[in-house]
């Protein structure tokens, strides 16, 4: 068993190809039961944003994993996996584990350092928990990440600024509207980057903000928290949307639902209501929250995923970014470390269970060719044999679990296997450890497919 990842991001896609493939809320638990009731899959969480949706799969073999993963997409998004090949990637063992971990730092979002990943990988590893889809190996996985995540932005600057896709575009808002104190917010949405976006509107000195959410409760219950804090907030009804956008100088939305909830029907209709006052519209959804005809209207500016994605991609790291990279290389080797090691203990557990039996069988013997021993003679030969037999042991014990945790350790249980003629069964019921390849970095679908069926029979294996 191996780890497995299969994304599509704002790295490899445009946004109108995201879209497809975004997985709403609701759709999460399906998918994780179809993944984990594939042949070849025994564990999976699904990570999905703004900008990016990724598979982690336990896998019991690489092309069996991909082939059941991909098959998956497929279905979800309605396209041939051909036509999403070119912009999916995989990772594979150690190359999965470190796209995780430098996915938990932020060096892998769209605005780099960004921490809000953090809550989305533990929102995710918890949903696929409650379902039951992830194990030992996805538990301790994660948990991993999350703290290689938080050590990145506490021991760097990564995150100095705060920035997060919310703030980018609500600068551009910013800039456009020429500051946005005192000016009028509508937000549509309450979910958790509604409640991000209301924090940053509140900080950058907004004069109103009413809140239109499916679930009237929630946008209420985020009105009351935001007017406890000083902001003048209210709600409105989703069927009254063109209303509350005529009055509006800012509209956001976020809401997570298929199809656009700001048709160019309702902000048309608010435009023949409204003064000649600029509107200007985030949209943070995916799929996209705002139709996009919607730009087209006069005196409408759009901010969406695709015009942030196209300023923020010629942004490069600095210092701060290569030293969180050094730290998920640090990281990196040491995870992979441990489950090489783990990898060989229970061929070392093996051993010694086997030679604990070849002591005892000798022991017997010996009392049964001298029945006439006493008792306090026959325990201090016990002792004695024992102690020789595990000093014997030790220093080769040790030693293998040591070479066994370098790169390309991998070997050295099956060594040991075959020098002390251990039954493979033996060590598997003791335990069943991951096994980590050092393989290459990550690759697109398409190129993975490309190496064929013959590959995989070798690799496979």
């Amino acid at each position: 068993m191996n780890l497995l990842t299969v994304g599509i991001s704002h790295h490899s896609a445009p946004v109108r190809v995201l879209e497809r493939v975004a997985i709403s809320g609701g759709d999460i638990n399906k998918i994780l039961d179809e993944l984990v009731l594939r042949e070849h899959i025994a564990e999976a969480f699904v990570i999905s944003t703004c900008n990016r949706v990724e598979i982690y799969a336990l896998a019991e073999t690489f092309h069996g994993g991909l082939d059941d993963v991909t098959a998956v997409l497929s279905r979800h998004s309605g396209a041939e996996v051909a036509e999403l090949a070119d912009h999916l990637y995989v990772y594979y063992a150690g190359a999965a584990v470190e796209h995780l971990f430098s996915v938990s730092s932020g060096l892998d979002s769209m605005v780099v350092g960004e921490a809000q990943i953090l809550g989305q990988l533990r929102q995710a590893y918890g949903t696929a928990d409650e379902r039951g889809t992830v194990g030992k190996t996805l538990h301790e996985l994660a948990q991993q990440a999350l703290r290689v995540g938080k050590r990145v932005h506490s021991e760097t600057g990564i995150d100095n600024e705060g920035a997060s896709v919310v703030s980018e575009a609500l600068a551009d808002a910013e800039v456009a509207l020429d500051g946005l104190a005192g000016k009028n917010a509508l937000l549509v949405g309450a979910g958790s980057m509604g409640g991000l976006t209301a924090a940053q509107l509140k900080r950058a000195g907004i004069g109103r903000i009413v809140i239109a959410n499916r679930t009237a409760a929630n946008g209420e219950r985020l009105a009351e928290s935001l007017r406890a804090d000083g902001v003048d907030a209210g709600t409105a009804d989703l069927s009254g949307l063109a209303e509350a956008i005529a009055a509006a100088d800012l509209v956001v939305a976020c809401t997570g639902a298929v199809g656009a909830v700001v048709t160019e029907e309702v902000v048309s209709a608010a435009l023949t209501v409204r003064d000649d006052r600029p509107l200007l519209c985030c949209d943070l959804g995916l799929p996209r929250d705002i139709a996009a005809e919607v730009g087209d209207l006069p005196g409408v500016t759009v901010v969406d995923l695709a015009s942030l994605q196209q300023r923020l991609s010629a942004k490069q790291g600095g210092n701060e970014s290569d030293r969180a990279a050094e730290i998920v290389a640090e990281e990196v080797r040491g995870y992979l470390a441990a489950q090489r090691s783990a990898e060989v203990t229970p061929t070392v557990t093996a051993l010694r269970k086997r030679a604990a039996e070849v002591v005892d069988s000798e022991l017997l013997r010996l009392d049964s060719r001298l029945p006439d021993i006493d008792a306090s003679t026959r325990e201090e030969l016990s002792r004695t044999v024992r102690r020789v037999v595990d000093k014997l042991l030790h220093s080769p014990t040790v030693r293998v679990k040591q070479l066994a945790s370098q790169p390309g350790g991998s070997g050295y249980a099956d060594a040991l296997r075959e020098l002390f003629e251990l039954d493979p069964q033996t060590a598997a019921v003791i335990g069943t450890p991951q096994a980590e390849e050092n393989l290459p970095g990550g690759v697109t679908v398409a190129q993975a497919l490309l190496r064929g069926r013959a590959e995989q029979d070798g690799e496979d294996r």
